[in-house]
Formats: C-alpha cells, structure tokens, sequence
C-alpha cells in the first residue's frame, strides 16, 4: 500500500450562502487552490500531519475565515466564563458559547449579534495542536451545507482558538441516548433526515474534487442547527485521500473504539470505505437508541455491532434491535430497508461495502413526509420537552465535543 507522505487540499472558495436545504451533496469547486503542507513522518502516523504553526503564515490563508484577536474573543466569550462552556472539557481543551455582531464580526454583547462556539486548545495538548491546524486549513477552504462553517480562528502567542457557527440543537449522540421522562426523542422521520444530511457531508468529502477521509464520523461529530440540519463537525482527523484508491497506512491507529473499521483497526489501512463502516455504526444507533460501546449493557451486548448484525437481516428479530421509542413511527418494511443499508454499510470486506453516494441515493428514497409529522407527534405526547425547550440551556448546547482519542486509549 502506497503512504501519502504530502497533502494537497483542493476545494472551492464560495463566499456565497448556500442554502442547508439543497439537495446536491457535491457543492461546485470554484477558485481551486493547492497547498503542500509536508512533513517529517509523526511518531503517531505514517501519514503525514503539519506541525503546529510557529508563524501565523503556516495557516493557509482563506478570504471567508477571520483572524481574531484574543482580545475579541475573551470579550466575546465574557472572559471565557464557565458559565458559557458548552459541554464538558475535552482532552483539547474546552468550547465556550459567543456572540460577535453579524456584519463586523466583532465581539457583541451577550444576547446581541450572533452566537457562536469558541474552542479554546489547552496549551499542553500537542497533538491537539497538530488537530487544530488541520481543522483550519481543511474547514477554512470546504464549504458545504452539511460541513459546520468554520468563521476564524485566532493564532496569538501560545493561545490557539477556533471559531465555528453555533448549533442550537446540539449533537445527535445527545438527541438519541439522552434518558428522562421530561425527555422527548428524536422522532423516526428526523433521524432518516439527519442521516440523509449526514451522509451527504461525507460523501462530499469523499467526492473526486474534495478527496477527503473523515477518519472519526460518530454521533457527538454530527451537529444540528436549528431546522435539524446534520452538520459535520471536528475535521482535525481528517486526512486527505489518496491518489488511485489506495490506502492510507497508519502505524497507530486513530479514532474512536466502536466507530472504526475492523479493516482500518487490524491493519492500520485508511480508505473512504472506513467511513462508509462508521456511517453504518451511527446508522444502527439510529435505529436502535443504543450506543455503539455501552459496559453497562448485559454480557454480549457491550459492542452494538456484534450484537445487533444477525438481526438486521430479519424482518422479525429486527424488532429486538430497534429503539422501543419509536413504536407507531415507521413502516416495518422501511424498518427493514434501513436495517439492511447499514448492514451493507458494516460488511467486513470493505470492497462490498457501499460508497457514500450509493448510501446518499438509499436514504434519499426513504425520505417521506415524517419530519413534517415531528411537531404534531411531539405536541400529542402532552407536557415531555423536545429538543426545542432546552435551545438557550446548558444542555441543548453541549454539541461541541472533543477531538477523538486513539483506540488503543478507549479500547474496553
């Protein structure tokens, strides 16, 4: 297998808007620009990651991305209170809650202007560091509607800072395994809506213009605004492709346990296809209301995968792995299909697992009036709070998680 020891980022510089709704997921690439950010081979990975910027010329200068100064993002922030962290801290550092004003993009009032979500790195997280110059230079050069807009960034003295569009909804890990009876669920219609968006931001990434590998798709990494629009979020794994289909080969393998691909986990081979393996895992969390690694489930359930694959295929024993919650909201027969799109999708060969497109063009065919229908059955169940109550709480806005840890750290 070849090792891509270089990466050349291609995509397309579109200052226009383009709307979250569009049905395209391979957004036109205008203005192509190619950057070689070589570098001696990490300890961490044979394929190659730039090292942390020493001068503020290292970051690929975009025309659609701010350079703060910290100045206006500690007054944006309010002096990063603790109050406006959204989420825990990770192990890169933490994710404040902003507001800049709309045309000036300068610090704003809180209430005023436009929120945001600033991720502040920890000074001693290095290979934070490395992540953080990735997501710069990739999200600052893609743009597409189901990719989390990426605003600016801040490279001050030792302080290193992102700037992102706020996603009012949070994450879909906090939509689909959140428990309580003052709690409603993701309906059946917006988890097929979600996972149509979501699908259409990596197949974007893996579209021939783009030739990007997402390296870590699970549930905490897809975000939703307000109109539960799936964006794709933390891009400091993400690696680009390489020529000819071939694979990356990494000597340590990255990403999260439960989410990666045997092939990619065994051999440290890196494809597209190792995507389309974690497409399917969030898919069968989906539909099931599971997590993909849960100890505290009983003896042979711990690993959905293994658990819930020899179910998939039968419309009978299906039953036993869908969410309860969603009982009266689907059709068993459009039960199933979804079933068999991510058993496809978790094939151990990753040649006969599906490309993103296909998946894109599956979920496409199942998208019927349900989101419509989301508000009426959620309005029905009587005073048991949506995900709309808790918009401007702590808890809706605790969508921005950390950058993923290696498996060999997260292995159960």
């Amino acid at each position: 297998m070849g090792v891509c020891l270089s990466t050349q980022i291609k995509a397309g510089l579109n200052s226009k808007h383009v709307s979250a709704d569009a049905k395209d997921h391979s957004s036109p690439i205008s203005n192509k620009i190619t950057k070689d950010v070589s570098t001696p081979i990490s300890k961490v990975s044979e394929v190659s990651v730039p090292q942390a910027p020493r001068i503020e010329g290292e970051i690929l200068q975009s025309s659609n991305l701010k350079n703060f100064s910290l100045t206006e993002l500690t007054a944006a922030t309010r002096n990063f209170r603790k109050d406006s962290v959204l989420g825990g801290e990770g192990d890169f550092g933490s994710v404040f809650k902003g507001w800049i004003d709309n045309q000036s993009l300068a610090a704003a009032k809180p209430g005023t202007g436009v929120v945001v979500a600033v991720k502040r790195l920890s000074l001693d997280s290095f290979q934070g560091q490395k992540d953080w110059l990735d997501e710069v230079n990739y999200l600052g050069q893609l743009s597409h509607p189901h990719l989390v807009k990426l605003i600016g960034y801040c490279f001050e003295d030792e302080d290193r800072l992102l700037v992102y569009e706020f996603m009012p909804r949070g994450s879909l890990e906090y939509h689909l395994f959140m428990r309580g009876s003052y709690f409603q669920p993701l309906s059946w219609g917006l988890r097929l809506k979600v996972a149509l968006g979501a699908a259409k931001g990596l197949a974007f990434l893996h579209s021939a213009e783009t030739k990007v590998i997402y390296r870590d798709f699970k549930t905490s990494n897809v975000l939703l605004d307000s109109n539960y629009n799936a964006k794709l979020a933390d891009l400091g794994l993400a690696k680009d492709r390489p020529t000819r289909e071939k694979s990356h080969v990494s000597t340590r393998v990255m990403g999260t346990y439960g989410y990666a691909a045997p092939g990619y986990q065994t051999t440290g081979n890196l494809s597209a296809k190792s995507d389309v393996f974690s497409f399917g895992v969030v898919l069968l969390e989906m539909l099931s209301g599971r997590r993909a690694v849960d100890k505290n489930r009983p003896s042979g359930q711990h690993n959905l995968v293994e658990w819930a694959k020899p179910y998939l295929a039968n419309k009978h024993k299906l039953l036993r792995v869908l969410d309860n919650r969603l009982e009266g909201q689907y059709a068993l027969d459009e039960a199933c299909k979804v079933a068999t799109l991510s058993l496809r999708c978790l094939a151990t060969e990753s040649k006969l697992r599906p490309t993103m497109d296909e998946v894109v063009t599956d979920l496409e065919q199942l998208q019927v009036p349900h989101v419509n229908q989301n508000r009426s059955a959620n309005a029905s169940r009587g005073r048991r709070k949506s995900a709309d109550d808790f918009t401007h709480g702590r808890i809706a806005t605790a969508s921005v998680t950390p950058l993923s840890h290696d498996i060999a750290n997260t292995r159960p």
